[in-house]
């Protein structure tokens, strides 16, 4: 990562936010490029700060996510995946029929069930098959997502911190991977590139979209002041 640092004071690596206001234009626009195609993003983040703003995120922007354990296989054996997934949705269907017949033990094994599948499931759910792009905060933790993603083919955007490594990712992003407000403000401008790219799709294919309910509404961010930091190295180690 050292070609994005701009230095280092104190101990603490300053990225170079020169160099990641150009490269985050260029992940945008691929995201903006794959929805107005009709494909599908896949936002991944399941460490404690990244965990709701993913979720929210992806839910804003009608796309997928993954927030709370990535299993593996999830891109690479999809087909077993889907299956898991069709056992969620028709606990769902059981338990919202209420569940008639069973005791309350069996019951109560069913939500067990239907809770965990939820946590590690429900946002992608209704994403039909693997995703045409992906979104990562903290590629380190998330090593598994990013490698069955490179296996198959599927473009990677990364928010990348002072430790992470840019090798192999399509579109990275020097930043701060930590910082709970830092990571909202990338899922924020992922969605919003998301919804870019859907209204294109729809204006495209002759949908007014000034006579739709609830109309995509582009919002114009100004960022004033964005200073990205991580810790040195040194500093995590006397830790």
């Amino acid at each position: 990562m050292g070609r994005y640092i701009y230095g280092a004071r104190n101990g603490i690596h300053i990225m170079d936010l020169t160099q990641t206001v150009p490269l985050l234009d260029q992940a945008l626009a691929a995201v903006q490029a794959v929805t107005a195609k009709g494909g599908r993003v896949l936002f991944v983040g399941t460490k404690r700060q990244a965990s709701k703003a993913i979720a929210d995120a992806a839910e804003r922007s009608a796309q997928y996510y993954m927030n709370h354990r990535w299993l593996g296989g999830t891109l690479t054996n999809w087909k077993t995946i889907s299956a898991s997934i069709a056992r969620l949705k028709a606990l769902d269907e059981k338990l919202e029929s209420g569940a008639e017949g069973l005791t309350k033990k069996e019951r109560l094994k069913m939500e067990r069930e239907q809770n965990k599948l939820q946590l590690s499931l429900g946002g992608i759910r209704e994403m039909g098959g693997t995703p045409d792009i992906m979104f990562v905060v903290d590629t380190n933790k998330e090593a598994l997502a990013v490698a069955e993603a490179k296996k198959l083919g599927i473009p990677v955007i990364a928010i990348l911190d002072s430790n992470s490594d840019p090798v192999g990712i399509d579109y990275p992003v020097p930043g701060n991977d930590d910082a709970a407000r830092a990571i909202a403000l990338y899922c924020d401008l992922i969605a919003r590139a998301a919804l870019d790219g859907m209204a294109a799709q729809m204006g495209s294919a002759g949908i007014d979209i000034g006579e739709m309910e609830e109309a995509p509404v582009e919002e114009v961010v100004e960022v004033v002041e964005e200073v990205v930091v991580e810790e040195a190295p040194a500093e995590e180690a006397a830790k």
